[in-house]
């Protein structure tokens, strides 16, 4: 199928991260050829946030996520909290992320991690912008299902990103309204578990991603990941599901557009 033929987005990417931030405008051109409509950047800081806010000013395909990494949620301090917020007004911020919780290699005790993410659950509601979810460990698991619970009476608008975990795990953050986003490694052959996960979740709450330049296809694996790299993963899953590339596409960037409310242009 041609590139022209599908409509995809890429609902996590790092274009502050290098090789990616080098070459943005070859980047986004590489993504548009691709197919690819439509990105989304999630900051891992402070200022990284405020660096992306930057990017999505000057390319309306771009969308941000501004947020801290639980990796860093011991420097999440009140003044780095307000400046999120204020992130928050800014032209082309869609979501609060990259946030969340991570024990299986973060040397941050998960209370201070809980600390920072309830902050951001808190900063999410007041916005009304959706969470962008990390979520990484046998502890962080059970943790994050239980701060949702207690702090999204009402429900979380939000996404699993980068999918894993066991199959109660995505359950639960299905049935507490998340979408859950899948990235180039369910394309990995040692990577049945991930795939078994796929089964579990509906049409109408999956996503797919980069998490550039990260996690690269099996199709192209080796190489620093980009946007682009999403058709492969759309392909795979299409596969996976049984329906062709192009519905495949419709219903993973419907569900985008329903989560993070783009807007319309794609300039």
């Amino acid at each position: 199928m041609a590139a022209e033929d599908l409509s995809l987005v890429d609902t996590h990417c790092h274009l502050d991260c290098e090789p990616l931030a080098a070459s943005v405008d070859a980047v986004l051109a590489r993504a548009r050829a691709a197919g690819v409509t439509r990105c989304l950047s999630v900051g891992t800081s402070v200022a990284s946030s405020r660096a992306l806010v930057a990017v999505a000013g000057r390319y309306a395909m771009v969308g941000v996520g501004v947020g801290v990494h639980p990796e860093a949620a011991d420097t999440v301090t009140d003044a780095a909290m307000a400046e999120i917020e204020a992130l928050c007004s800014e032209r082309g911020v869609l979501a609060v992320g990259e946030v969340g919780l991570d024990d299986s290699r973060n040397p941050i005790p998960l209370e201070i991690q809980c600390r920072a993410l309830t902050g951001f659950v808190q900063l999410a509601r007041r916005t009304r912008l959706p969470l962008v979810l990390h979520c990484r460990g046998r502890e962080a698991y059970a943790a994050l299902i239980r701060l949702l619970e207690a702090e999204g009476k009402d429900g979380i608008r939000g996404v699993i990103h980068c999918a894993s975990g066991p199959p109660a795990f995505i359950g639960a953050a299905l049935r507490l309204g998340c979408y859950i986003s899948f990235a180039g490694n369910v394309t990995f052959p040692n990577a049945q578990a991930l795939r078994d996960l796929v089964a579990l979740v509906p049409d109408d709450r999956l996503l797919i991603e980069t998490d550039a330049p990260f996690l690269a296809p099996q199709a192209v694996r080796g190489r620093p990941n980009e946007p682009a790299y999403v058709a492969h993963t759309a392909a795979f899953l299409a596969a996976l599901r049984g329906m062709t590339v192009q519905a495949f596409g419709e219903i993973t960037s419907r569900n985008a557009q329903q989560l993070f409310a783009w807007k319309t242009t794609t300039v």
